[in-house]
């Protein structure tokens, strides 16, 4: 089996996970989760959310990476064999994450193109429907959406130029250019949002405290889902990264790093969404109840129908707001696809450009399906059932293996021996017995809230998707690995 590579550098290491946390949630779902789940009230749950979940088990996916410096197949697969299969079934609902993100950075890059021309016109709902986002009528399946389509092919080779690269010259030197990038951006148009006319009226309806509803369990079920879906916890994409790190790394001190900084960016730019949401109102006179919204209907709908009006600001703001999604979507879409990479590199024993080629037309020819004209539909469904029935479920069941069957004394001597921060008994009781209730009660609640709205197509659909997973999860625990 090939030599596995190193990070060159804190640095490098450090913005390649700030580039897995910043991603497309941050900029689009964040801000929308805290207005609809008590305002300003939101920010208690959120930081027992990081306290809880976020901080302890990044810790634990670092130290795991960073001890066994091997994927995440061949680290289950050592604590026991039969493991490997549900280390496979992980990795492979990761890597159809990454198919669907891929999509929707497709979608960011047709605007991005538009937004020089404002070629999305006045009628903005209707040229997402027409040119990336179609219908969720059946009988459109039989079409394709063009600018979709040759933006897959583009961001798919995106993808394949930076990861067929050893891991630094790839993506270590990407998250370094584009990270800072980001930043930059980002800060750019939330300052020029503070001080819009409005900007006041929507950053009063997002903080806007609502305490009796500390009482509801649907707030705190909403602040832990946004951590494990903004950190991407349990997904392996930070023990995958860890894999990398050089010896001497300050394991935990890096994580309070990479949580800091994903906290910062994601309040901030729900700051400035906001400003610009109460902007419009002040100006248009739209209620702003009418505006919010979350996801792809915020950012291709709502934003270009409130850039229309914005007159010559309008058309900077534009190109640096979907030039400040697709470098987030980028950073976080190297982290979903690198667990499957690191896994099959390992398993097969290729060269890790041959690995990456062959990964990046396998997910490509599937991204390219998805640009059929019920795409935003397909992706929707996808998203949910991948996300609330499949990762949440898994996640409880790592704390499980990690916790009870190999051992965390294993690995608190790793994680301590150069990080300030120390852990101990209290990080080993929150993952032994609070992390696993908190999420498979969010699983619960997910598949409960899954099934009960889903219509017949989407059954069929979360089922074909099961078969797929399940069948290679097989298929490819039982190949023999390389270094076997």
């Amino acid at each position: 089996m090939s030599q596995r590579s190193q990070w060159d550098s804190r640095i490098s290491f450090l913005f390649a996970m700030i580039g897995v946390a910043v991603g497309l949630g941050n900029i689009w779902r964040f801000s929308y989760v805290v207005y609809t789940n008590g305002g300003g009230t939101f920010f208690i749950p959120y930081l027992v959310a990081i306290g809880l979940l976020g901080i302890p088990f990044l810790i634990l996916e670092y130290g795991l990476g960073f001890s066994f410096k091997k994927s995440f197949t061949e680290i289950m697969k050592s604590i026991n064999p039969k493991f490997e299969i549900i280390a496979w079934v992980l990795v492979i609902l990761t890597f159809i994450v990454t198919i669907y993100y891929m999509v929707i950075l497709s979608w960011d890059l047709v605007y991005l193109i538009s937004s020089f021309t404002f070629s999305w016109g006045t009628d903005t709902a209707a040229y997402f429907v027409n040119t990336i986002g179609g219908t969720t009528n059946l009988s459109d399946a039989a079409t394709f959406l063009l600018p979709a389509t040759v933006g897959v092919l583009i961001t798919w080779f995106m993808m394949w130029f930076i990861t067929n690269k050893d891991i630094d010259k790839g993506i270590g030197m990407a998250s370094k250019i584009l990270i800072p990038l980001l930043f930059i951006i980002m800060a750019i148009i939330i300052v020029y949002a503070l001080t819009l006319p409005g900007a006041h009226i929507g950053i009063d309806a997002l903080l806007n405290p609502k305490w009796d509803m500390l009482l509801d369990v649907n707030i705190w079920l909403a602040a832990f889902g946004q951590i494990i879906f903004s950190l991407s916890v349990g997904e392996t994409l930070a023990l995958t990264y860890a894999s990398y790190l050089p010896e001497n790394s300050r394991l935990t001190d890096n994580v309070l790093l990479v949580i800091a900084s994903n906290s910062i960016f994601e309040i901030c730019t729900a700051f400035g969404v906001f400003s610009i949401l109460g902007y419009m109102t002040y100006t248009g006179g739209t209620p702003l109840v009418e505006l919010i919204t979350e996801g792809t209907g915020l950012m291709f709908i709502v934003f270009p129908m409130i850039f229309n009006i914005m007159g010559p600001m309008g058309h900077i703001l534009a190109p640096l707001l979907f030039l400040a999604i697709l470098f987030a979507g980028i950073t976080s879409a190297l982290g979903l696809f690198e667990p499957m990479v690191s896994s099959t590199f390992d398993k097969f024993g290729w060269s890790r450009r041959k690995t990456t080629t062959v990964l990046c037309i396998i997910g490509c020819v599937f991204s390219l399906i998805l640009t059929i004209g019920i795409s935003g539909y397909l992706v929707r469904i996808i998203d949910l059932f991948v996300n609330h029935f499949g990762v949440i479920l898994l996640i409880p069941i790592q704390a499980i293996i990690f916790g009870w069957i190999y051992g965390l004394d294993n690995v608190i001597p790793v994680l301590n021996e150069h990080s300030t921060i120390k852990v101990g008994r209290l990080w080993k009781l929150i993952i032994k017995f609070i992390a696993p209730v908190v999420l498979f009660t969010l699983w619960i609640f997910g598949v409960v809230e899954l099934f009960s709205n889903a219509n017949s197509f989407e059954i069929i659909l979360y089922t074909a998707i099961t078969i797929i997973v399940l069948v290679s999860a097989v298929l490819l625990s039982r190949k023999k690995s390389a270094e076997n």
